[in-house]
């Protein structure tokens, strides 16, 4: 849904809500690392919003803004983990609340890590 601003300094950093990176082995766990944003739809907004929840069904000024933010704090967890070192984040999650009744708060959260290609060859998981 948002297209926003291609980060090209994250580029080359892998993401993923696994524990681990398929082809890849991790070599050295860094730590926590997040992405924070918090935001406030504008007075107008609210007001339309306010308005469609009479009517039911999607509120899409909602919608838009907590898809924007969702964006907005992987790209912030993406920036902190390259500038902790990291040239991948597994485990990733997102988490929302709200602050008040008019600011959301949205955390993109991971483990940054190390990671490096691995060619061997992959083995069948077994549950003997």
């Amino acid at each position: 849904m948002f297209s926003g601003n291609y980060n090209p300094s994250t580029a080359d950093l892998i993401v993923v809500s696994t524990p681990y990176v398929p082809g890849y082995k991790i070599t050295g766990v860094i730590g926590f690392t997040w992405g924070l944003i918090v935001r406030s739809r504008g007075l107008g907004g609210n007001v339309m919003a306010g308005l469609r929840t009479i009517a039911g069904g999607e509120i899409k000024e909602y919608t838009q803004m907590l898809d924007q933010s969702r964006y907005e704090a992987l790209e912030r967890l993406k920036q902190h983990a390259k500038g902790l070192g990291a040239n991948a984040v597994v485990e990733v999650r997102f988490d929302s609340s709200e602050i008040g009744q008019t600011m959301s708060e949205v955390l993109a959260y991971g483990t940054a890590v190390i990671v490096q290609k691995d060619d061997s060859q992959s083995q069948p998981v077994s549950l003997k």
